[in-house]
């Protein structure tokens, strides 16, 4: 098609202005709070508008730069998207850890990430890196007792070839424990040590990690992860320029790992705002070269969404993430295995969990191009609401005397902790949902016994890592430790009658809402009356009974409940929905309780499992 043609075409659609759309909208919504509506208020404080224009991406400053270049917010490199397959092992055995490495080399992971917790000696880190060539392999150390010896072993075996890093935080501890595990002086000594020896003999290593995931696996939004892990990131550099290194020396030695969240558009966005906010707080150091302002980030699927009931969903959480961690521009990545909640992963979850960064790298080709999400409308403007509102809040910690005085007022935690109390609500009120927990869950489902003791931090006074759907699934935990005793699972009976569509519909919720704690449902097409259906109710033995109806015909079934009293007294019967008019009249016939979309379902539940005798 050629130009005067292409022209042509598009007069066929004249341009319409913001205006115009904004004029469209309000006629559309008759009248509805625009604000209540369509925008979209995140946990994070943000306010997403329904819609962004070209014109929305004329005032952000950061738009300007190409792939590697400063302020690094579209990434490090110039040519690709390209990042480091990485699997972390938590083996302790140097010997087992070798293997399962070597093992994971040879299935297509690109680096590995080695517990270092039981390397006492230079022969234990000998048996640890095995016929693993760290000038072509990356090894990540984690749990190291002492990272200044263990350099020096790597050192004395590689000198300045090796590729790695090492997981040496010690704010990260401080903000789990409340304490350093020595003291502030001898551990920035050891972060002085390391970086000496990293500068002079591993300039190829990462010697400082700042672990902004422990933000994210605590329940903090992104915004606080990012905010506070920049602020942790500062620490390190003003407490180290202070002993006489540059800016360039600390930076470039420097890895940030940080969680990547299901929220797909929002977590890429996060990304590309911690390497534009970054490169502004390294620039204040006044480096000698722009590359130093480069982050490098290591993204690691979150624990904090994962769950133990339908955990193959897992696998579906994870893929979101890494999709979301490839097009941010992650420089290496670690994808969780999906049964790591309960169990310790196996082959095949180690092979699915590296399998999804290799489909998305060699079949989906998400490595080829740089940023791809640049001059997206609004990725865009979320890099830019993110990036702002982590800004604030870091100026925030700053003012309070910086990170450590931030965690020892304990400003983090409480911001953190606000945070946790809404989401915890929101899972409960399921807002937030997560299929196979708070809804939609498989029914005949049992965990118990497939439970695996894992090892957890331990001791913790400081931040504390949780999961989301803790509390959920303990009370379903419980119904089948009850069920292990001896007991029976309570029955829920459905007592559908009337509205076909309205029975149905709340047949529906009602499996659910008591399908998420396990209880046994039995259902029912419909009765024809009211007599049959008690009568069917009671016959089951049933230790809820559930009407289900539309509000218009709960007054015809009000009877229901009278006659269940009668014959059952410590049957409990609920209602689906929220018939305010009749409420009276049914607590009167005896129904003791109403379930809709309004209720928290936790706190609900946690007090059928007590009438249910279930601890």
């Amino acid at each position: 098609m050629d130009q005067e043609k292409t022209v042509g075409l598009f007069q066929e659609f004249p341009p319409v202005s913001t205006q115009q759309w904004e004029e469209k909208i309000h006629e559309d919504l008759k009248g509805a709070d625009y604000e209540k509506k369509l925008i979209w208020k995140t946990i994070e404080g943000l306010k997403i508008r329904p819609y962004y224009r070209a014109e929305d991406l004329e005032k952000l400053a950061h738009m300007h730069a190409l792939p590697g270049e400063a302020p690094f917010v579209r990434g490090g490199k110039t040519r690709n998207n390209d990042w480091e397959i990485r699997q972390d092992i938590d083996a302790e055995d140097p010997e087992k850890a070798n293997a399962i490495a070597l093992k994971a080399l040879a299935k297509g992971a690109e680096a590995v990430g080695l517990n270092a917790s039981a390397t006492d000696s230079a022969n234990d880190l000998a048996k640890l890196i095995e016929n693993i060539d760290l000038v072509k392999t990356p090894v990540h150390f984690n749990h190291g007792k002492n990272f200044p010896q263990l350099a020096e072993w790597l050192v004395n075996m590689y000198n300045q070839e090796a590729r790695g890093s090492f997981n040496f935080d010690p704010l990260g501890y401080f903000v789990l424990y409340n304490k350093f595990y020595e003291s502030r002086e001898a551990n920035m000594e050891q972060a002085t040590q390391l970086l000496k020896l990293g500068l002079e003999r591993l300039p190829k290593f990462k010697t400082i990690t700042v672990n902004g995931q422990h933000f994210h696996n605590a329940g903090a939004s992104l915004v606080q992860e990012l905010a506070f892990a920049l602020a942790q990131g500062n620490e390190y550099l003003a407490a180290l320029t202070e002993k006489g290194f540059s800016a360039d020396d600390i930076a470039n030695r420097m890895t940030f790992t940080l969680a990547v969240g299901s929220n797909y558009f929002l977590e890429i966005a996060k990304l590309r705002a911690a390497r534009l906010l970054w490169a502004k707080i390294v620039e204040q150091y006044k480096p000698a070269k722009p590359e130093s302002m480069k982050m490098t980030i290591h993204a690691v699927t979150s624990s904090w969404n994962k769950s133990i009931y339908d955990p193959y969903v897992n696998m579906l959480r994870t893929t979101t993430e890494a999709m979301a961690a490839a097009i941010g521009g992650a420089d290496s990545m670690t994808v969780q295995p999906f049964d790591s909640t309960y169990k310790k992963s196996d082959d095949f979850s180690d092979r699915i969990a590296r399998n999804q960064q290799i489909v998305l790298k060699y079949e989906a080709y998400f490595n080829k191009v740089s940023d791809p999400a640049a001059g997206s409308y609004y990725v865009e403007n979320l890099t830019h609401s993110i990036a702002e509102a982590a800004l604030n809040l870091f100026v925030e910690v700053e003012e309070q005397g910086g990170f450590i005085t931030s965690v020892e007022k304990r400003f983090i935690h409480e911001q953190i902790q606000q945070t946790c109390q809404q989401r915890d609500m929101d899972i409960a009120m399921r807002k937030q949902v997560f299929v196979g927990v708070n809804q939609y869950p498989n029914l005949n489902e049992e965990m118990l016994d497939k439970l695996q003791p894992i090892a957890k931090l331990t001791d913790l006074a400081g931040l504390r890592p949780y999961r989301g759907m803790q509390a959920f699934e303990a009370l379903r935990l419980a119904v089948e430790n009850h069920k292990k005793k001896g007991f029976e699972v309570p029955k829920v009976f459905l007592l559908t009658y009337g509205n076909l569509t309205m029975r149905k519909a709340r047949a529906g919720f009602s499996t659910n809402f008591f399908g998420v704690a396990g209880y046994q449902i039995i259902d029912n097409p419909g009765f024809q009356n009211i007599e049959e259906g008690v009568q069917a109710a009671i016959d089951q033995s049933a230790d809820i009974v559930v009407l289900c109806s539309s509000d218009e015909e709960y007054a015809d079934m009000a009877p229901a409940a009278t006659f269940i009293k009668e014959k059952s007294p410590k049957t409990q019967v609920v209602v689906a929905g929220y018939p305010k008019e009749l409420l009276e009249q049914l607590d009167q016939a005896g129904v003791d309780h109403y379930i809709h979309m309004r209720t928290n379902l936790l706190q609900a539940l946690t007090h059928f499992n007590e009438l249910m005798g279930i601890a």
